[in-house]
């Protein structure tokens, strides 16, 4: 364990100026606090926090990142409390304790959600100081080089697997390589000891001949160099256990295929001497397609600058180069701790390499709950990155497989909610298209667009997923709301009462909802039935008066929608529920078993959590819910031939000649009528015919009809008929 004069001496060593006095004071109260507590290893348990600001110290942090270091545990694991702290070290300490302290006492569920609250807390406090994030990779760094001190396997993989998942990127987007790659190497060892233990049985025997290899590619190197007039510092190393299992299998190569197992890193004096140095080797050795990389002109968002490169270098090996100043190395090496800013003001994350960190916190202010933060956090964190450009040439960094979607939420989240399309280099492409380096990426919006369900499928960053998710859940809170008011209406209406915001507030708590608007929206939701609600609220109400206020019974719904059929072609009647207006995917489902169209008879069927089904009348379907009548509900399509733009699926069965133009023929007819092909399908081929199912787009039953007609018409299609299944 670090003697107290030894810390206080590492800590002035790099600042003269450090409050000795703070130091001292803090490890007593720390050693006494803590006491006779005791670690998984038989070690006192004060010995981790000297540790933690040992680790600190070596990071060359502030007096308070230090204090914080050795007083991290004392609010968990002691009767400290933090106005006690504050008295003694101040508010600023206690703030950081605070931040860092783990949440164990939580009265939480599971390790998944105690993994994803404690992430939620640690962002929420980092984002006013990041020394919140330094203290705590320190914390979990000493952790897990004493993980082998617990005694259970299980918990000793959750520990390893969280390390992996989230501090060790944590550690990369701070610019902290160093800390990055021992937190992999330790987590690594203990998730996959088999394969660790590979790795370094096949980089034994390339150390012995990297023994004799190394220095003589280091001497012509030099020489190289030296005969282009340019002294620089070359270092030559292999690249970790980790980082070269994770590149096999990223890549699906074997070990003997990867070209960068052996790196040289060369160190020389400023930006210019940079390029020179790429250029002399560029002229020496032959160039390896598509390893160069230029992160000095444009660097990672973590700051981190160098040049790299792969040639075939020295007695024809494959070798990687990495090429920067004595200045960017320290930067690659301790990140944000190597241009310290604490001396000269207050912490500040408002600068570029903080972007993460602010997509974070939009991030949690959308996610609903800890779980879904934590799964967009590892989205935002976890993979490898592509460099897109405005048409203004800002810079933005996104995770590889980004679409034009993921870059409008980057630049800014109204940009996204309102994005229509997207110009890709100049050419207009679809918003799935995934990006690449270098594109320049021109957003187009609209006032009048809004974020499609549709686009969750195919966006990748966190910030574009919780975005698309709020707003879904958003919109179908209102619909749902919309569609539960009818429904409380109409089956109020039909015993002769009214659904009142007074009585609905009275009963909200006997269905253990939160507001009325809670207990409307579940209604809808199918989660409570309205004559449920009907009876909470009029208890002297026994039987309903017909056969249930929201039930229609399969003839009674059948005969009523044929006479509805006869008169207006299934236009909404007096005491049906308007289902216009209520956007599909939402409150409302349309039954991909009969695709019902505005126009059809239809009745609506309650599915429990998903609103209402609609299907139609004669929907073979309709007969596995004879027995529950209670899910049954008269709906209408309300002002058919509104004018609407919505556009409704179709399904049609087609036998066609099996000759050439045929398909042709077909869209030109439905192209004609302003119909559009959503899906095709060939379900049955033979020498004259094939028989096809194709979804049309359309606006309602009237306007498939006449595409029907028109098919019907054309020579080269022999049968076509509306699809029931």
């Amino acid at each position: 364990m670090i003697r107290q004069f030894e810390l206080v001496e590492r800590v002035q060593s790099y600042d003269p100026e450090a409050d000795e006095d703070a130091l001292n004071r803090a490890y007593v109260y720390g050693l006494k606090r803590h006491g006779n507590q005791l670690r998984a290893s038989g070690d006192p348990y004060f010995s981790h926090p000297v540790e933690v600001a040992g680790i600190l110290a070596e990071m060359r942090l502030d007096t308070a990142s230090i204090v914080t270091g050795l007083l991290h545990d004392t609010l968990e694991d002691t009767d400290a409390t933090r106005d006690e702290i504050a008295g003694l070290f101040g508010e600023n300490i206690a703030r950081l304790v605070d931040g860092v302290t783990k949440l164990s006492r939580l009265e939480i569920q599971s390790e998944s959600t105690k993994e994803a609250e404690n992430l939620r807390k640690l962002v929420l406090a980092m984002s006013s100081d990041i020394r919140v994030l330094l203290v705590k990779l320190a914390d979990r760094l000493h952790n897990m080089r004493t993980l082998h001190h617990i005694k259970e396997p299980a918990r000793r993989k959750r520990i390893a697997r969280e390390t992996m998942d989230l501090y060790a990127p944590l550690a990369s987007r701070i610019g902290m390589e160093k800390v990055k790659r021992e937190l992999e190497e330790l987590a690594f060892a203990e998730l996959n000891p088999d394969g660790r233990t590979s790795v370094e049985a096949r980089l034994g025997y390339l150390r012995e001949r990297g023994e004799r290899l190394v220095p003589q590619i280091d001497a012509e190197l030099t020489k190289t160099l030296k005969d282009g007039g340019l002294d620089a510092q070359i270092k030559g190393r292999e690249k970790t256990p980790y980082s070269i299992w994770r590149k096999m299998q990223t890549k699906n190569v074997s070990f003997e295929q990867l070209a960068d197992i052996m790196a040289f890193r060369i160190i020389v004096d400023d930006i210019a001497q940079c390029y020179q140095a790429l250029g002399l080797l560029h002229g020496r050795y032959q160039v390896l397609p598509q390893r160069f990389k230029d992160y000095i002109s444009v660097p990672k968002p973590n700051g981190y600058r160098s040049l790299h490169t792969g040639v075939i270098g020295p007695l024809g090996q494959r070798i990687e180069i990495q090429i920067r100043t004595a200045e960017m190395q320290d930067q690659a090496e301790r990140g944000v701790a190597a241009h310290w800013i604490y001396k000269q003001g207050g912490p500040s994350t408002d600068a570029p390499q903080y972007a993460w960190l602010r997509s974070l916190i939009d991030i949690l202010d959308k996610a609903p709950n800890a779980e879904e933060f934590l799964e967009h956090t590892k989205l935002e964190m976890f993979q490898d990155q592509v460099f897109c450009f405005t048409p203004k040439g800002k810079l933005i960094a996104l995770p590889r497989g980004a679409t034009p979607i993921d870059f409008a939420y980057a630049v800014h989240s109204q940009v996204g909610d309102t994005c229509v399309g997207a110009k890709i280099n100049g050419r207009m492409l679809p918003l799935r298209t995934q990006l690449s380096n270098g594109d320049q990426v021109d957003i187009v919006t609209s006032k009048a667009q809004t974020p499609s369900p549709t686009w969750e499928r195919f966006v990748v960053t966190g910030k574009a997923k919780a975005a698309i998710r709020r707003f879904i859940r958003t919109r179908q809170r209102e619909q749902y709301i919309q569609l539960g008011k009818s429904l409380l209406d109409k089956t109020f209406h039909e015993e002769g009462y009214e659904a009142t915001e007074k009585g609905l507030d009275g009963v909200r708590a006997n269905f253990k909802q939160t507001t009325t608007d809670d207990l409307v929206a579940a209604v809808g939701a199918g989660l409570v039935g309205a004559r449920e609600v009907l009876t909470a609220v009029y208890p002297g109400l026994k039987q309903p008066r017909k056969s249930g206020a929201d039930v229609v019974p399969i003839s009674r719904a059948r005969n009523k929608s044929a006479k509805a059929g006869e008169g207006g072609r299934g236009k909404k009647e007096a005491g049906q529920i308007a289902i216009r207006g209520l956007i599909p995917g939402m409150a409302v489902h349309f039954a991909r078993c009969c695709h019902p169209l505005p126009g059809d008879r239809i009745v609506g069927i309650i599915t429990t959590g998903k609103g209402v089904t609609i299907h139609t009348i004669d929907c073979a379907t309709l007969e596995s819910f004879s027995e529950a009548p209670e899910r049954w509900i008269d709906v209408g399509w309300d002002s058919v031939g509104d004018g609407a733009a919505t556009a409704y699926t179709g399904r049609l069965k087609i036998t066609v000649a099996n000759q050439p133009g045929s398909l042709s023929s077909l869209s030109t007819v439905i192209a004609r009528h302003e119909g559009n092909i959503s899906n095709l399908r060939i379900v049955n081929r033979s020498m004259d015919f094939f028989d096809m199912v194709i979804d049309v787009e359309v606006a309602d039953v009237k306007h498939l009809a006449d595409i029907t007609a028109a098919l019907r018409a054309t020579p080269a299609i022999n049968a076509v008929e509306r699809a029931r299944n």
